[in-house]
């Protein structure tokens, strides 16, 4: 044996270690390694000392320095198993066959990326159970962090980590002021891109457990495609996503490309998409160039010729779209999608109809600032997250329907109440910027002691026109009820826009403009169109009031035709401070993105 099975004194805590023994000693051995032994691997990396004392015998890996980060220690790892793998792989390879020595070599490969993520995510758990048992503690840890790499005027702060000096000098910042400010050279929201480091890898391992434990085939070779040019991991890993199954090739980024890929393997267990309303666009897309896909595949272009498997998209696309994906691939058992705002709608959307039969599961809950939210429990209701304590820095504060208080004090996610609402806010540690973000979650349960919530609505995706704040969540709940009025309709997409962005009210009183695309109905009458209109004042008093008095118009309803938002989604993608990806937008303030709608209306 190259390493003693027996207890080494200052070893058993070390990572490197117990993945060498639980891992690379029975693959040098057998030569394979079997589930049961890699679902272990969890419990054995949970052993945090020995349980007898034995004389040292083996190389003393824990006589090495503790590596700094989890980087380090994945560094260390693969090069400790190129050392101990290039012995034996160079022997095996003489006696073996060419065709024999590519499975076999395959096969090494995926049971080496499968143990090193299983590994990785194992101590990542760790951390967040550390982390999360002592939340005050870390978030202590994750505002020095935030004050050491603070620039600019506010500097001196960074040596004091007090939490309420803290807020007696930074005053709360709303997301449109600072937006305003960045114009000016002061100040910058935080983006999604710099928090993309320790909080998004480990979203990204915790998840890939938490699926992995849910659906074990899912990273079986061949076992998984994206259709999308972005991820739904918030923080993709190049070198085990391709041994773990992905049949995708690394770098392709046309859809066109990505979908033809996955339409080749029939054998798919799990299917991703970067965002719901992304995935949407693909189906929608599927439906209208099936044929030519039939014939690409039937030609081979790119590939070898799959006539028998043109033939079966060809009979399944004849079916309609209810149901498509599970005939398409009858094995799938997943879809994989990034949540965030606004994709609700189109999550509801794919169940409904093209991913009828199967589960959902986004391995995070994507805000205005980054990663924010992690799911641990794909076997619950969708839409449960766990709010961790580490960078970025995070606040709650508290929100009341019908009123912001201004002089409100944020609380941290300890202190956080079960059932009440609050509203994210997370402090850029470039600028030290306690934003408010307009996210609101509702806190709903909790892990050890950090919240976990479901997020509800996004403050600036409310309407008003004449001060009546209409929230994101309370229109969807009156277009939901309109479109349940209206006979074999089912909604895919929607946008609103306040008449003063398209200049429509026309000497009337303001009103909203509502932009819907449907499956099942081609016109609207104008009694479906009041139906709208009906629902939101039966969901608001104060809009109600407004339509009673003439202050507010009616609600006008549009009908667009097949593609309106996919194009709508490309300017989105095209314009500098637009959120989308990943967040979907309901309410738009820019003309030019609203006429992409309005020249799109077929009713």
């Amino acid at each position: 044996m190259l390493l003693s099975s027996r207890c080494v004194p200052g070893t058993v805590s070390n990572p490197v270690y117990i993945f060498c023994k639980a891992v690379i000693i029975p693959i040098l051995q057998t030569g394979e390694r079997s589930p049961e032994q890699l679902a272990d691997l969890p419990r054995a990396l949970r052993l945090t000392k020995c349980q007898s004392q034995c004389p040292t015998s083996g190389p003393e890996l824990g006589s090495l320095p503790p590596p700094r980060s989890c980087l380090e220690m994945l560094l260390l790892l693969l090069f400790l198993l190129l050392l101990l793998l290039l012995p034996l792989l160079a022997v095996l390879w003489q006696r073996q066959p060419q065709d024999a020595r590519l499975s076999w070599l395959a096969g090494l490969q995926h049971r080496v990326a499968a143990g090193t993520l299983c590994w990785a995510a194992a101590w990542q758990q760790w951390r967040l159970e550390q982390s999360t048992l002592h939340a005050g503690q870390s978030q202590q840890q994750a505002l020095k962090w935030c004050l050491q790499g603070a620039q600019g005027p506010r500097g001196p702060l960074r040596g004091n980590t007090d939490i309420s000096t803290f807020r007696n000098h930074l005053p709360l910042t709303k997301a449109s002021q600072a937006q305003e400010e960045e114009s000016e050279g002061q100040l910058s929201p935080p983006t999604s891109t710099q928090y993309y480091g320790e909080a998004s890898l480990q979203a990204t391992l915790l998840g890939l457990a938490a699926l992995n434990k849910a659906y074990p085939e899912v990273l079986a070779p061949g076992g998984t495609a994206c259709v999308t040019p972005t991820s739904p991991w918030p923080c993709p890993l190049p070198w085990p996503w391709r041994a773990l199954g992905q049949v995708s090739a690394p770098g392709a980024k046309h859809p066109g490309a990505l979908l033809l890929k996955a339409l080749r393997s029939p054998g798919l267990r799990a299917l991703e998409g970067g965002t719901a309303a992304e995935l949407l666009d693909v189906f929608v897309g599927l439906e209208a160039d099936g044929e030519e896909l039939a014939e690409t595949i039937a030609a081979g272009n790119p590939g070898v010729p799959l006539p028998r498997r043109a033939a079966e998209l060809r009979e399944a696309l004849e079916q309609g779209p209810r149901g498509l994906a599970l005939r398409l691939w009858p094995k799938l058992q997943v879809v994989v999608t990034l949540d965030a705002g606004g994709q609700a709608e189109a999550v509801a959307a794919l169940e409904a109809l093209w991913c009828q039969g199967l589960a959902f599961f986004s391995p995070a809950y994507s805000a205005s600032g980054g990663v924010v939210g992690l799911n641990l429990w794909p076997e619950q209701p969708r839409g449960l997250y766990l709010l961790p304590p580490g960078a970025p820095f995070i606040e709650l504060l508290p929100v009341n329907k019908g009123a912001q208080e201004e002089a409100a004090s944020t609380v941290l996610l300890a202190e956080a109440q079960k059932g009440k609402e609050y509203e994210l806010v997370l402090t850029d540690h470039i600028s030290l910027t306690r934003c408010c973000l307009g996210d609101v979650v509702q806190v709903v349960g909790a892990y050890n002691r950090c919240p976990v919530v479901r997020f509800v609505c996004r403050l600036g995706q409310a309407l008003s026109v004449r001060g009546e704040d209409i929230r994101e969540d309370v229109f969807s709940e009156a277009l939901g009820r309109a479109v349940g009025q209206w006979p074999g309709a089912k909604l895919l997409d929607h946008s609103c826009v306040e008449s003063s962005i398209l200049d429509s009210s026309e000497g009337s009183a303001p009103h909203y403009e509502v932009f819907v695309a449907l499956r099942g109905l081609r016109n609207l009458s104008e009694e479906n169109r009041d139906k709208l209109d009906h629902c939101l004042q039966e969901v608001s008093p104060r809009y109600k009031s407004l339509r009673f008095w003439g202050s507010v118009g009616p609600a006008r309803v549009h009908l667009v035709g097949q593609g309106a938002f996919r194009e709508l989604r490309v300017a989105l993608a095209a314009c500098p401070s637009s959120p989308y990806p990943p967040e979907m937008p309901r309410v738009l303030r820019h003309r030019h993105l609203a006429q992409c709608l309005h020249k799109r209306v077929v009713s």
